[in-house]
């Protein structure tokens, strides 16, 4: 009989404290942040559950804990060929397929478990865009349960501050990252799973969208184009930032992102005080839309780079510059057969990074990746609303993130 191979091997916890080494001072030089290492942890594995606001989270997380930390990850950084492999060799993170039940992690993750090893996940499954933590999926009350192992909450904040998901760069601020609370297996064993959910989900909301704080930078506003899509006065719109400063391009009204993260009109006043007002009335725009009316004009046209990709495997580019139409009921891509992607037919639509829009069809997955000031997320919105809507759900909240 073959020998099981064990996932957790020595060399993880070599590369480990190697990459400890050198992201202790990029953590202090480019977020300003020393994370607050976890001293209570002794010997145990955790369960660690954070909140997702940077793209560095993974590292704030791996500066506290001591010891190799297995997180469950993307798909994405598992299709980039010989990288990925340099990856699955150092740290053996867990690939799960990002906005779909992918039983193969869970497996996974009991596996990482039983051989003694740390787990870290996202729960949100996405970074914020607006500031505020994003929606929790209850499934993961029966993932905690099932691994048995006690959950340390582990709280980012002044993250989005720092760096919004929408944005290159960095600013200047205050930034935490901590474990704000530990709970026990005997604690939660009693609990329901709705009860459980309730719990993390409060130990790990941030809401940041709020102004507050100091974050300085010259390039403040820039690509907030990436994350709004809506125009209170003009309604579906596309935008444009420089610096400081994002205008729609239709109307012409131009807002400032101020230090404090308040968005303040030049000449007018602009209805919403910061970027997650602005942001949760965009998303009931989208859910008070009546879809059939969008199928005939597209909502919206881009251009993008489009890949073919194998889960876990490779991508490879099959159109570049496509034009892409997005209707209320489907996208359509010039240069890809089928060039329709029906809404009613894919299983799922996630948003990669920043700004890349992964589409999940019944045969294929496809990756659309645009140019700087590509708004991915309306993809998104709009597909689970259509979701929503075919499934009787019209005041469906959920629109992806």
């Amino acid at each position: 009989m073959k020998k099981h191979r064990k996932w957790m091997k020595k060399r993880h916890a070599v590369f480990t404290e190697l990459a400890r080494i050198v992201m202790t001072p990029v953590a202090r030089h480019k977020y300003g942040v020393k994370p607050e290492r976890f001293k209570e942890q002794g010997r145990r594995a955790y369960l660690i559950l954070y909140n997702h606001q940077t793209p560095f989270d993974q590292f704030f997380v791996g500066l506290s804990f001591k010891g190799p930390v297995y997180y469950v990850a993307t798909e994405d950084i598992f299709s980039n060929g010989f990288l990925s492999s340099l990856l699955r060799f150092a740290v053996a993170p867990i690939p799960i397929v990002k906005s779909t039940t992918d039983l193969r992690a869970v497996k996974t993750c009991i596996r990482v478990v039983k051989e003694g090893g740390t787990i870290a996940i996202a729960p949100e499954g996405n970074r914020t865009y607006s500031g505020k933590t994003e929606y929790i999926n209850p499934a993961i009350a029966g993932l905690a349960k099932k691994l048995g192992l006690p959950i340390a909450l582990y709280r980012i904040e002044g993250g989005y501050g720092v760096q919004p998901r929408w944005s290159d760069g960095t600013r200047k601020g205050k930034m935490r990252c901590y474990v704000s609370r530990v709970i026990e297996p005997e604690e939660y064993a009693g609990m329901t799973n709705d009860a459980l959910t309730a719990v993390i989900r409060e130990g790990l909301y941030v809401n940041e969208g709020t102004s507050g704080g100091i974050y300085r930078s010259d390039n403040r506003a820039e690509y907030l184009e990436r994350a709004v899509y809506y125009c209170p006065f003009c309604g579906f719109s596309t935008f444009e930032s420089s610096g400081n400063i994002v205008a729609c391009k239709t109307c012409g009204r131009r807002i400032v992102y101020d230090e404090d993260k308040r968005l303040t009109g030049i000449g007018f006043d602009f209805p919403f005080a910061c970027v997650s007002d602005w942001y949760d009335a965009q998303s009931e725009h989208v859910i008070g839309l009546d879809l059939a009316a969008y199928t005939k004009q597209p909502m919206f046209t881009d251009t993008a780079d489009i890949y073919d990709v194998v889960l876990n495997k490779r991508k490879k580019r099959i159109a570049d510059d496509a034009a892409i139409r997005l209707y209320g009921d489907r996208i359509e891509i010039d240069g890809i057969e089928p060039g329709v992607l029906r809404f009613s037919e894919l299983h799922a639509a996630t948003v990669l990074g920043r700004n890349k829009l992964n589409l999940y069809a019944p045969e294929r997955t496809y990756q659309l990746k645009g140019g700087k000031r590509f708004n991915a997320l309306k993809y998104v919105n709009l597909y689970y609303h259509s979701k929503n809507t075919n499934r009787g759900d019209t005041d469906g909240k959920f629109l992806g993130l």
